[in-house]
């Protein structure tokens, strides 16, 4: 898939260090690696870390299902956390489950090895 120079990050994304591993038609897998500046007081990858990594990665999706020429904007999402992180890499995959004209449905898991560590489901509006 091409991709116009410069549409994948954001300054948000670079500030958390997400880095993009997949992007492909309605599917995108971005990872992010638990720095200290991450961390919780309990000293775990925090909640709000795990939420805007899962964010960016399904709007990521939306981007390809819908073309980077057109904006989504989150209006809707729902997390569950199954696990915490200690340290290491997460992964999070996400995927377009249903593109219509105005908005988009978008399923995301988060993963650090096999091992799932939150679920999220979201709602996106086309633009």
């Amino acid at each position: 898939m091409e991709i116009p120079a410069g549409l994948t990050q954001s300054a948000f994304s670079e500030l958390i260090g997400c880095r993009l591993q997949r992007l492909d038609q309605g599917v995108a897998d971005v990872a992010l690696t638990l720095e200290p500046k991450l961390r919780n007081r309990a000293g775990k990858l925090h909640g709000g870390a795990i939420f805007s990594l899962v964010d960016i990665t399904m709007g990521l999706a939306c981007s390809s299902a819908h073309g980077f020429d057109q904006q989504s904007a989150t209006i809707e999402c729902k997390i569950n956390y199954i696990r915490a992180v200690d340290d290491g890499d997460v992964l999070c995959t996400s995927r377009v489950v249903h593109a219509g004209r105005r908005t988009l449905v978008v399923e995301a898991d988060v993963y650090q090895d096999e091992k799932l560590v939150a679920k999220a489901q979201g709602t996106f509006a086309v633009l």
